[in-house]
């Protein structure tokens, strides 16, 4: 790995145990030390906007308390992905006071015949009882605990958490540390916040963007579907016993199996890319007037089929296909047709008004009614529309090395979310679920996505810069009530939390939209409908 620069520092022997660090006084072997704090799930806010997942917070690092007896030296070294290598050297005297320390702990815990506990046990009688290797190692993890955050002084307020760790190998140093009056050299890896580079400068302030609205979000358009959604579901379903599948003449139901179901619910599993392994052998309502998510050629495929048929057939995604990573993918599908419905439908008109909306006695206090909903929900997507527009542009003017840290802390969280709506809306069997748990579908999901990831962890990035450039500021009860709400959904679903990590990210998410907020009223906005 390529070095950028290095600097040599010198610290004064002054050091408290750091909030990283664990406080038992018991001392045990390990591989490798690292320090890892608590992961939560932080549950979504209710709101317009986009929500800003937030990136991790830095580490503290208090030196006041514990004082070492003699400098330790720090040699810090520039890494690329916005990490630092800091490379510790400990002087003997400092592993001499670790090693005293460790003889008294070792003298309170231990019982040894001849000696009233508590009482000065000689060095030797002692390291004989509880062995040289066990006094070693544990002096090594006294040493590691006392002068790790003098250490970390240099990049307090820019170390990230959850990525500080020790790479030198235990063993290696149960190797070099052959007697307390030596020195104890090791090697710790860290991430720091990265530097966000604006190209061009300041060029946030005057932006230009163009909205594509999607004529589907279209209150009018939007109004007539769910009137329709409404009125089909009065309706009733009988068997089709005399003929096969007549998509066009007669809207259908059927009950179908696929052996291989590559593409019916797309969307749901797009960023899985595992979509004939993980949807094999699954059944399915397929309703031939919402079918509009199905490829070209779907529906034609299984004109005429009728109960207990089964059809193969292949289907070409087109390059206009949405999902740029199916355009041109050849899909084999097996569908049996397990049995087909057609719907009875009553009159659609003032009679059965207050059964598609309770309380309306007319058709048009029915649309009315939806169609203020519509309106609604219209004004959102547009807000959303216009978020999304700006933070997809905001990504492509920044310049950031990217700590990997971040990457597969906000890659983790974007794949737990996915999960957890595709589990609300398919209601995936345990096994399904636990395959995509798997450390194995993690991996291959960050690998996957990983340049969606990368662009929102820049635009998360870019939001929180443009926060304290333009200096903008968050009401202090506005905090405090959104946290209440989070807690109180932690409590609701008896799950633990960490209340200062759900006050750090509660603020994130709330500063992001304050600056889309913003972005909004300086930027210059046009609409264009697809």
């Amino acid at each position: 790995m390529e070095l950028l620069s290095s600097a040599s520092l010198k610290f004064r022997p002054s050091t408290p145990p750091s909030t990283l660090l664990s406080s038992s006084s018991s001392f045990q072997t390990s591989t490798n030390l690292h320090l890892i704090h608590k992961q939560i799930h932080f549950p979504n806010f209710n709101s317009s906007t986009r929500q800003i997942l937030p990136v991790q917070a830095t580490v503290s690092v208090k030196t006041d308390e514990d004082r070492l007896p003699a400098d330790i030296e720090v040699v810090e070294t520039q890494e690329p992905s916005s990490r630092i290598r800091l490379s510790v050297s400990v002087p003997p005297v400092v592993c001499e006071d670790c090693y005293s320390r460790v003889l008294a702990e070792f003298t309170k815990l231990v019982k040894i015949p001849g000696f009233r506990p508590g009482k000065k046990v000689p060095d030797y009688i002692l390291e004989n009882y509880v062995g040289k290797k066990n006094i070693r190692q544990a002096t090594i993890e006294s040493i590691l605990k006392r002068t790790l955050p003098h250490a970390m002084s240099s990049v307090e307020g820019k170390a990230l958490k959850d990525s500080v760790r020790i790479i030198t190998k235990f063993s290696d140093m149960d190797e070099a540390f052959s007697s307390p009056s030596d020195s104890l050299r090791y090697d710790v890896i860290v991430d720091v916040a990265p530097e966000v580079k604006w190209i061009p400068e300041n060029g946030y302030k005057n932006l230009k963007i163009t909205v594509e609205i999607d004529n589907e979000i279209d209150a009018q358009t939007a109004c007539e579907a769910e009137i329709k959604r409404r009125y089909k579901s009065l309706g009733s379903l009988r068997i089709v016993a005399d003929r096969g599948l007549q998509v066009y003449l007669f809207p259908c139901i059927l009950n179908v199996f696929f052996d291989q179901c590559f593409g019916l619910l797309i969307v749901s599993l797009e960023c899985f890319g595992r979509y004939t392994d993980l949807m094999q052998n699954m059944s399915f309502q397929l309703d031939t007037e919402e079918a509009d998510h199905l490829p070209p050629g779907f529906l034609e495929a299984i004109v005429g089929i009728q109960p207990s048929e089964t059809r193969s057939f292949p289907i070409v995604f087109p390059e206009s296909w949405e999902q740029e990573n199916l355009r041109g993918v050849q899909a084999q599908y097996t569908v049996e047709c397990k049995e087909l419905f057609y719907r009875v439908l009553p009159e659609l008109d003032d009679a059965v008004a207050d059964r598609l909306i309770p309380d309306c006695s007319t058709l048009n206090e029915v649309r009315e009614s939806i169609l203020q909903r519509c309106k609604e929900l219209e004004q959102t997507a547009k807000d959303q529309a216009t978020d999304n527009a700006i933070l997809d542009q905001l990504r492509k003017m920044v310049e950031i090395d990217i700590p990997q840290s971040i990457f597969e802390d906000q890659g983790r969280q974007l794949y737990g979310a996915t999960l957890l709506e595709i589990q609300a809306k398919q209601k995936l069997s345990e096994e399904q679920l636990a395959s995509l748990s798997s450390p194995k579908a993690v991996n291959e999901f960050l690998e996957n996505q990983r340049e969606s990831i990368t662009d929102v962890i820049k635009q998360n990035l870019a939001v929180a810069d443009i926060f304290k450039r333009e200096n903008l500021q968050l009401p202090t009860d506005e905090i405090l009530r959104e946290v209440e709400n989070s807690i109180a959904e932690f409590k609701r679903n008896k799950q633990e939390y960490d209340e200062e990590r759900i006050k750090d990210q509660v603020q994130e998410i709330l500063e992001g939209a304050k600056v889309l907020e913003w972005l909004r009223e300086h930027a210059h906005i046009k609409y264009v409908t697809r």
